[in-house]
């Protein structure tokens, strides 16, 4: 419709000729591929390399910085490779067929690539995953029909253990699988297979250096030994986080952090695909370079990648500095940011969990006063043995909605809440004479005196409390035969293993309750 003063175009046909120059005509890519895959598993491998322009220059780098986004196979990280072969490898010898059930201690990367497979190709698919990994992988985990079994995230030889648990349903589970990643040759040879041969293909033989995060251990290993053969100069860096015992030398790996963040790296044990030998050298990340470097990648070369490829990226500029020109350094981006939307994607994530200054311009008048100014009380400590009966009486008669669980050692195992007590009895998830462990939340909040209320604020807007760490305490244990409580007074500064403050330093826990904002 037109108004009196509009001007109206009416739509003509272009007309163009044709002109032959005699050159010959490029190919599109699209043109060397095959036009429709006969399903998805298909498209596992041949994951793009690109160049890292702006990063590299920030650092002074004079190297080709290179980027491999195995972010870009069919599930959304390198883990594609490795379920897929795993699962064909069984299939092959016999071990496995359609209607058996495969089940994964996993960090849920594995696990998404597993439930792609056994989607697939028919399988029940079963995943167990620490607690501490992201909901986003929980919703892709079951929307592709996987059942899954959360556990706490505790040393992987506890009995509740992601592993452990594991290895207790196969024997429950009939017809059941454990193709296990952890020790499965498969899986560092489908990295010698195609993710090495990609990189030599796509560098064409020209590599000096690749920096590559360890998880498993398979990737590393195969890409490693697979250019140790072909290129013999290339040097191999691993990378490894704080509060992990992967690196060598073991003396790199002595820290007072415990408490990693990043996903998919890092363990307290040595997996056996792990062949440290092929590692030329050894780095250390900590969350906040990984977290900040992934942020980065995403904003200023347009990688939408995860955690774990800002710790391979912030060793690589690090480890890339000796290189010269003409030589490249190639890094392993191993997923994808849609795992952790909620998580260092967020800002109000990263102000929570220290790794980024909070930048809001109109704050509350108490928003930098220190925590220490509401002057809390010292709360009653349980240690683990205490029951849940005991529990139960000790927070009523003390007046207290929740406690800390700390163990002698001065580690905090979580927190115990009045209602989540009496609702897990009766509900008959756990009993009366259990101990308080059964019944914890093994995730929460710390925050030190020295914090401010802001910070304390952008914790609660998520979490109904916080520890705030002082410097002594005292625990409540069982009654003794006479009905006294048993303190634990004061425990010795040295036997502190709190991971937010160092080792030679002695605490004490503070609650800071939500109606406390």
């Amino acid at each position: 419709r037109c108004t009196a003063n509009s001007l109206q175009v009416k739509p003509r046909c272009i007309s163009f000729t044709v002109v032959s120059t005699g050159a010959q005509l490029c190919e599109s890519p699209l043109m060397q591929e095959t036009k429709i895959l006969p399903n998805i598993l298909k498209k596992i491998g041949s994951t793009p390399m690109v160049r890292v322009n702006k990063i590299g220059k920030s650092y002074g780098l004079k190297c080709e910085l290179l980027a491999k986004c195995e972010y870009f196979n069919a599930g959304g990280s390198v883990k594609d490779r490795i379920s897929l072969r795993m699962v064909e490898d069984a299939e092959r010898a016999g071990i496995i067929k359609p209607g058996d059930t495969l089940i994964e201690p996993t960090s849920g990367n594995t696990g998404i690539g597993l439930a792609l497979v056994a989607a697939v190709k028919g399988y029940r698919c079963i995943t167990v995953l620490p607690e501490k990994m992201s909901m986003e992988k929980v919703d892709i985990l079951k929307a592709l029909g996987v059942e899954i079994v959360r556990t706490p995230c505790t040393r992987f030889d506890a009995p509740e253990s992601n592993i452990r648990v594991a290895w207790k349903l196969k024997n429950e589970i009939p017809n059941s699988h454990i193709l296990d990643q952890y020790r499965n040759p498969s899986n560092p040879l489908a990295h010698y297979d195609t993710t090495a041969e990609e990189i030599l293909e796509q560098c064409e033989g020209k590599v000096h250096m690749v920096v590559i995060g360890s998880g498993t251990g398979g990737t590393v290993t195969g890409v490693a030994r697979k250019l140790k053969e072909k290129c013999p100069e290339c040097k191999i860096i691993g990378v490894d986080p704080e509060g992990s015992i992967v690196a060598l030398p073991s003396e790199l790996n002595r820290t007072n952090n415990t408490a990693v963040e990043v996903e998919g790296i890092g363990h307290d044990f040595i997996p056996t695909v792990l062949d440290r030998s092929v590692v030329d050298q050894w780095y250390k990340c900590n969350d906040r370079d990984s977290f900040l470097m992934s942020r980065r990648l995403i904003r200023e070369e347009g990688l939408l990648c995860g955690g774990s490829s800002g710790s391979a990226m912030s060793v690589a500029v690090q480890a890339a500095k000796d290189l010269k020109d003409g030589q490249r350094c190639v890094v392993i981006l191993p997923d994808s940011v849609r795992n952790y939307m909620s998580k260092f994607l967020n800002d109000k994530w990263m102000i929570k969990n220290g790794f980024l200054n909070d930048v809001q311009e109109h704050k509350p008048w108490w928003w930098n006063i220190k925590v220490q100014k509401l002057n809390l009380s010292a709360p009653l400590i349980l240690l683990p043995e205490v029951s849940c009966q005991k529990a139960i009486e000790i927070l009523r008669e003390k007046g207290y909605d929740q406690a800390p669980v700390v163990a002698e050692s001065g580690l905090i195992l979580g927190m115990v809440t009045l209602s989540n007590t009496l609702t897990s009895v009766l509900a008959g998830s756990a009993q009366f004479s259990d101990p308080v462990t059964k019944v914890i939340y093994d995730q929460f909040s710390k925050i030190s005196l020295e914090d401010s209320l802001g910070k304390l604020s952008c914790i609660l807007e998520n979490d109904h409390f916080a520890i705030v760490v002082h410097e002594q305490m005292q625990c409540f244990t069982q009654m003794s035969e006479r009905g006294e409580r048993n303190p634990q007074t004061k425990l010795e500064r040295n036997q502190c293993s709190c991971s937010t403050c160092s080792a030679s330093a002695a605490f004490q826990e503070g609650v800071a309750p939500h109606s406390a904002k």
